[in-house]
């Protein structure tokens, strides 16, 4: 009788350790939140989560943002986010304009945001003629952003027919413009088709809903991290994107 009781004893003290232990680790993991920085704050204005790590930001547009108030966009300002830059659809494939690029490429200018330009990417089309459309609509200035080919459709081509496509965009606008065009894409498009042929290339990397960085294994310049932003002078949703480096490495990255 003595023995179980002891025993019984035995098993109360140690439960009572165990659950001391666990409030203990409890509290101290209720301070370390309080003094834990965290990376994604949702701001109402915007709408969304902004990772806040980052001290560059900015979005992209097309015609589905409609008639943009430039003005407007470069004063929004809260807290510490303020949108630096947008990147501006201007053609796709062989022949398109996007109606609103003219616009969108003066205005945005005007209004004191640093400004590129993106190609939408044919993979069945001809890589030089694509390239040939964009020079024909597009001048970049001192201070714009290099071009942008925006490649996310592979329509089962076979990975070399397409890349050499993709090859002889990219080296006609390096020829044009003189700088190293930026590569637009999501992950897995890249680690099925670009991986180890364009890594040397600036990347632009669409992966929503992370909360530190987009998981792709090589270096990226740009992350489009959300779809679902609000801005001030913009009436429909915008992608926001964030660059992955400091003001310094911005401007080294922007055309001569």
């Amino acid at each position: 009788m003595a023995k179980r009781k002891a025993s019984k004893n035995l098993r109360r003290v140690l439960w009572a350790t165990v659950i001391a232990a666990a409030l203990f680790l409890g509290y101290l993991f209720f301070l370390w939140l309080q003094v834990k920085e965290p990376t994604f704050i949702r701001y109402k204005e915007f709408g969304i989560s902004i990772p806040t790590q980052y001290e560059i930001h900015g979005i992209d547009v097309s015609r589905y943002q409609s008639t943009i108030a430039w003005q407007e966009v470069k004063k929004m300002r809260v807290k510490n986010v303020q949108l630096g830059f947008a990147f501006i659809k201007a053609t796709e494939g062989t022949g398109l304009v996007d109606p609103y690029f003219k616009r969108n490429w003066k205005k945005a200018k005007e209004a004191g945001v640093v400004r590129g330009a993106y190609h939408f990417f044919y993979p069945k089309k001809d890589g030089k003629s694509q390239a040939q459309n964009f020079f024909e609509n597009v001048k970049l200035e001192s201070g714009d952003l290099p071009p942008v080919l925006d490649i996310e459709r592979g329509w089962n081509m076979p990975v070399d027919k397409l890349q050499n496509e993709v090859q002889a965009w990219l080296d006609a606008m390096e020829q044009a413009y003189g700088v190293k065009p930026i590569i637009y894409t999501y992950v897995t498009f890249y680690e099925k088709y670009l991986k180890g042929k364009f890594d040397d290339y600036p990347l632009w990397i669409a992966h929503y809903y992370q909360p530190d960085n987009p998981r792709i294994s090589r270096p990226w310049h740009f992350w489009q991290h959300s779809e679902e932003g609000h801005v001030n002078g913009i009436i429909a949703k915008v992608d926001f994107n964030v660059f992955s480096g400091d003001s310094a490495a911005f401007r080294a990255l922007l055309v001569p």
